[in-house]
Parts: structure tokens; C-alpha cells; sequence
């Protein structure tokens, strides 16, 4: 599956969950998700643009677990990038065999998500934990379906919303990391 998927920082949620009600988006689901990220033995991950994570979430209770690969992004405009993922059972056990092969725990990401539905479009409002508000717009392809098309509309989406700059190609934990460095 290739993840066309385009982010920017936001203002507020209140203003955007306003201008996303106006143009008929429909509020799916909020939830809280924690996801680890792993680091490679063989290559360094933030050196090849790469993501191995556990994602975890939480829904009124009811609990998830994925384990999550993300190749390297595929163009210089978006976040588009080929995306593979699996359901688990425990994610503790995960992180253990992960570690027993040689991949290093890198940080965990904490968000509280709400989810929004508009025709194609799976839009997220992220309250991640040390950062500012983000919001993500995203459609799903088959491999071997051209992006540009779906990474255009996107765009258009985002300008109907009423942004036009803010955008942000860096992952939640590589902003978290910049932070860190500073």
C-alpha cells in the first residue's frame, strides 16, 4: 500500500474541527495511540528514511497493537511512502523479540487522535505530546497506482481548510527529536 499523506501545523483543533464540519467532514473516532520506534542493527533508520514501529491504541477501551513498517518518503512535496502493517497480539513480547535480534528502542510517540472522514480523505487532528497541533490528510493506494493525482487533492483540501503554509514532511518523532537536540 503506498500512504499519500500530507501534515501541517494547525492553530487550533476548535477552529479546524469548525471549518471541517462546514465543508461536511464527519467525525469517525478518537482515540489514544503510543507507538515505539525501533532502530535497525544494519542500517540507521534516520539515515535511509525508514520507520519500524509498535503502534498501540485505545478506543473506549478497546486496545490494538500493529507492528508498522514505512519506506523511505517517494517524493520531496508530501510524506507519500510505502506503508506495510499487522495486527499483533502484545506488544511488550514484540518489543522484547525486537530487541533480542538487535533492534534498539528509539522513543515513544504519544497522541491523542480524532479521526475525520471526508469522500476519500482520512483527516486526523494530532494533539501529540510535546508539540504544537498538527493535522494529517491522507488516502491509501494500491502499489503501483500514481500519487500525484490523490497528493494534488490533498493540497486542494488543505487550501479549502485555509492552509496554505505550516506544512511538514518530518515524522512526529523526528520532531520530537530536533526538540530533544536543541
Amino acid at each position: 500500500m503506498i500512504e499519500v499523506e500530507v501534515k501541517a501545523k494547525i492553530d487550533s483543533f476548535e477552529e479546524m474541527e469548525e471549518k471541517l464540519s462546514k465543508i461536511g467532514a464527519v467525525k469517525t473516532k478518537k482515540e489514544f495511540q503510543q507507538d515505539i520506534y525501533f532502530n535497525s542493527p544494519v542500517v540507521d533508520f534516520a539515515q535511509t528514511d525508514e520507520a519500524l514501529r509498535i503502534r498501540t491504541t485505545k478506543e473506549d477501551e478497546v486496545e490494538h497493537i500493529f507492528i508498522t513498517y514505512k519506506g523511505p518518503k517517494i517524493d520531496k512535496a508530501s510524506k507519500t511512502r510505502k506503508e506495510i502493517e499487522m495486527g499483533i497480539e502484545d506488544a511488550v513480547k514484540c518489543g522484547e523479540i525486537f530487541k533480542e535480534i538487535g533492534f534498539n528502542e528509539v522513543r515513544a510517540v504519544r497522541k491523542n487522535r480524532q479521526y475525520y472522514s471526508y469522500k476519500n480523505f482520512e483527516i486526523s487532528l494530532d494533539d501529540v505530546e510535546g508539540l504544537e497541533p498538527y493535522m494529517e490528510i491522507e488516502i491509501s493506494l494500491e502499489d503501483g497506482n500514481d500519487y500525484s493525482e490523490a497528493q494534488k487533492r490533498i493540497f486542494d483540501l488543505f487550501e479549502q481548510l485555509g492552509i496554505t503554509d505550516g506544512f511538514e514532511r518530518t515524522s512526529y518523532l523526528e520532531l520530537l527529536e530536533n526538540i530533544n537536540s536543541t
